[in-house]
């Protein structure tokens, strides 16, 4: 079967199951798009491993990613494989001294090694026939170029929620390191972003 490339190119909470989250990806060569519904956890993995951030202590994909670089295995592609009662399979295909090895996963795990390896993610036509959307022309191209933009802008302090663009760079950077100390990955990326935008 001939393997169709895909990129992520969207992160969001889904508004089909409430505290999950979307991973949207995108057919590099095509118009179509494969939304998986993930868990915040996953999400949060996937957030942190995009946007270049360094947690205090590594998450378990993380873990999982120098495993394998101290035992010399490569992740050298990542194939959405199935698509069983809406529930989409992967499997991570490694390289360990020019073998390849191939490992089941769940598919919110593989794509969180993915991003962290830089490895490509494939799938194949069947699984984007059956749960693939197609953009239509006159759809905003920012809505999936701008990884997550749509889930940023806003986050909880103490009791209220306050307007990130309200603060000063300084209330900023106090919040980014309280979030930081307790691993609250999200909405240090919403932050960082937005201090971003003042420099």
């Amino acid at each position: 079967m001939r393997k169709i490339a895909l990129d992520i190119v969207a992160l969001s909470h889904s508004v089909t199951q409430s505290n999950n989250y979307a991973v949207v990806l995108g057919e590099r060569d095509g118009a179509r798009r494969l939304p998986i519904v993930i868990g915040g956890f996953e999400a949060q993995a996937i957030a942190v491993a995009i946007e270049g951030m360094l947690p205090n202590r590594p998450l378990s994909h993380d873990l999982f990613k120098n495993t394998l670089d101290v035992f010399n295995i490569d992740l050298k592609e990542v194939i959405i494989n199935n698509l069983l009662e809406g529930i989409f399979y992967a499997r991570l295909i490694c390289l360990k001294d020019g073998e390849i090895i191939e490992i089941d996963s769940r598919t919110s795990d593989a794509l969180a090694l993915a991003v962290r390896f830089g490895c490509p993610i494939h799938t194949y036509e069947f699984i984007l026939d059956a749960a693939g959307v197609e953009l239509q022309e006159s759809d905003d191209d920012d809505d999936d170029d701008n990884l997550g933009d749509s889930n940023f802008g806003e986050v909880e302090d103490g009791t209220e929620e306050t307007k990130l663009t309200e603060m000063s760079v300084e209330e900023l950077r106090s919040t980014l390191d309280e979030v930081l100390a307790a691993e609250d990955y999200e909405s240090a990326a919403r932050i960082r972003d937005e201090i971003n935008k003042r420099k």
